[in-house]
């Protein structure tokens, strides 16, 4: 895609280094956060959330202007899968518990755009990479407490295989959030396949239920049932739409 010339484009950039654990959820923990218009997304009939950190690089708005010191960032964010049809379409997408940057103006302006739920705090990162391995961690206060997403692996990335659960959390191409008035927004996120590194090491520390809630704090205390760095790509985000 020509992201110079597409006036969808809404934000581009690099989504690099992105560390993923994912859990098992109870369905009825997370109808409540299903937008109007859309549906919890399964593998095998169970319902997963990822708890993930990566590295925003060369970001641009409209896929042209550069924010002077919001170029590069860190997100960590928490979120779950859900699908809509649209014709003979089924778009398979994600929705966002809660997102974490560091810098105010990108979280207020994605609240504005998109309704979704963004906070900013402190934020950095560890990546270390070796011809034959890799570690990626994600540190972050909120709240006067600290946190940390970090996992590790060794070996070469390769693509992930069909039909498993690791292509089930890469493969969504949707965003849908739902804005405060109830209205339900759609956004497309361009990108190529991602190649994966199978953790051999991974975990999350903190006090999760300041962050998400007792029930999620509880998930995330468990061991990820999938858990794995991702190489990232080059990333479109593209304008949104309401669709309720």
């Amino acid at each position: 895609m020509d992201i110079e010339t597409d006036r969808r484009v809404f934000l581009s950039a690099e989504w690099r280094d992105l560390v993923m654990l994912n859990y098992e959820v109870d369905p009825a923990l997370l109808h409540p956060y299903v937008p109007r218009g859309v549906e919890l997304d399964a593998f095998d009939g169970q319902s997963f959330a990822s708890l993930v950190g990566f590295r925003f690089l060369g970001t641009k708005l409209l896929g042209l202007l550069a924010v002077p010191f919001h170029t590069n960032f860190d997100e960590v964010n928490l979120r779950f899968y859900v699908r809509r049809r649209e014709g003979e379409e089924n778009r398979r997408g994600v929705v966002f518990i809660r997102e974490l940057v560091p810098h105010f103006a990108i979280a207020r302006l994605a609240r504005i755009a998109y309704g979704e739920k963004y906070d900013s705090c402190p934020m950095q990162h560890e990546i270390a990479r070796t011809e034959t391995a890799i570690s990626a961690a994600y540190e972050w206060q909120f709240g006067g407490q600290r946190f940390r997403l970090d996992a590790e692996a060794s070996g070469a990335p390769n693509y992930v295989a069909e039909n498993s659960l690791d292509n089930f959390i890469t493969e969504h191409y949707w965003g849908y959030s739902a804005r405060a008035d109830g209205m339900s927004i759609e956004y497309r996120v361009s990108h190529d396949r991602w190649r994966i590194w199978t953790a051999a090491k991974s975990g999350f520390d903190g006090n999760a239920a300041d962050l998400y809630g007792s029930d999620f704090a509880e998930i995330l205390r468990r061991p990820p049932d999938s858990a794995f760095i991702a190489e990232g790509s080059a990333v479109v985000v593209h304008k949104g739409r309401r669709i309720i």
